[in-house]
């Protein structure tokens, strides 16, 4: 049974009948971008936890820049995964880096090009415009391809989520019981295309999204994290500000995750915020505060709040997907600098809304 039968599909095509405005459309392709440019403006300095390294290998990160070895926090070296059995092969050529010091986790991409889980997120909108919706067993079935046929991407690392989803199908568990509990906020990237796509059907974005996050990361704690994600894109889609949304939801105290004193820590020094208050690693409890802090404090101004994040450092890369997104789906893709645009190696594919 799949997230999108026939009377669903029907109903979709029935409400895209009526022409989307200019700026919806830009709005949606801002949210797209966005995700994107996040991604690859971090993508050299990610993971760098040591900022002085991150301001001594790279400088002030403004522009897309190549990443190059040796990365000093690297934990590739301690790293491993072994595949039970092909079905399960998804290292490839990469494999020989694992167990290695210093190597970078993205050694292999290009300025302007993305990691992992934001090429997966293009195989997301391929699959939703192909089936004119959402098709978990259409997604699935992609997914499996791209990770398990070579050369479809050049990253070195590949998260924890996708090692433990193909541990357990090469073991033979069903593809929509492979996911283990997770706490990483990479799980989110896939959440924003879905969104984007249901805009006008606030109660089956939340469902689709939901659905679609548990098939990699499932778990309370994973669902939390994208409903504030959900609901702020979904008021910025309707019109809302993205200010006047993050203070709506901080108000309403109804997320565990937006019980900081966010509003009073506007005045205070980023990287005092991000890597004192909250860590600048992975998990959701601390990432998806710090990502609703910057997009308050720079509401206006989606390059600022880009390259703020990157030069953070840490998991600036989800961080800045996420990020990307909502600035992108308050401000429209014109915000963003030209340059940004222009300089993704590998443009995400148009959402197809009529």
């Amino acid at each position: 049974m799949t997230a999108n039968p026939h009377s669903w599909q029907q109903a979709h095509r029935i409400s895209n009948g009526v022409k989307m405005p200019q700026y919806m459309r830009s709005k949606i392709r801002g949210c797209i971008y966005g995700l994107c440019i996040g991604d690859a403006l971090a993508m050299p300095v990610h993971w760098y936890y040591n900022r002085q390294a991150l301001y001594r290998d790279y400088g002030w990160v403004t522009d897309y820049l190549n990443p190059h070895n040796p990365h000093p926090d690297s934990i590739l070296w301690r790293s491993s995964y072994v595949a039970p059995n092909s079905r399960a092969e998804i290292l490839h050529d990469q494999a020989r880096y694992w167990g290695q010091k210093g190597i970078h986790y993205h050694q292999f991409l290009k300025a302007g090009e993305n990691t992992l889980n934001v090429k997966i997120s293009h195989v997301l909108i391929e699959s939703l415009n192909r089936n004119d919706g959402y098709d978990s067993d259409d997604f699935i079935h992609k997914y499996i391809q791209f990770m398990t046929r070579p050369g479809h991407h050049k990253d070195t690392y590949i998260e924890e989520c996708h090692r433990n989803f193909f541990t357990n199908y090469a073991r033979g568990v069903s593809a929509r019981q492979c996911g283990i509990k997770e706490k990483h906020i990479g799980g989110i990237v896939g959440i924003p295309p879905i969104v984007a796509f249901y805009y006008r059907h606030p109660d089956r974005a939340r469902d689709v999204a939901l659905e679609h996050l548990a098939l990699t990361h499932p778990g309370r704690k994973m669902a939390n994290a994208a409903l504030v994600v959900i609901e702020l894109l979904l008021k910025v889609f309707s019109g809302t500000s993205l200010e006047e949304a993050i203070v709506d939801e901080i108000e309403d105290q109804k997320s565990p995750l937006l019980g900081h004193p966010i509003i009073r820590w506007l005045d205070d020094p980023d990287d005092l915020v991000i890597g004192r208050r909250f860590s600048t690693a992975c998990y959701v409890e601390h990432s998806i505060p710090a990502v609703i802090y910057l997009a308050l404090k720079y509401h206006h101004d989606p390059e600022k709040a880009l390259i703020v994040n990157t030069n953070l450092g840490g998991d600036n890369v989800a961080r800045g997907s996420v990020l990307g997104a909502l600035m992108g789906a308050a401000h429209s893709v014109e915000k963003f600098p030209r340059r940004w645009v222009d300089g993704l190696v590998d443009p995400p594919p148009e959402l197809r809304l009529s």
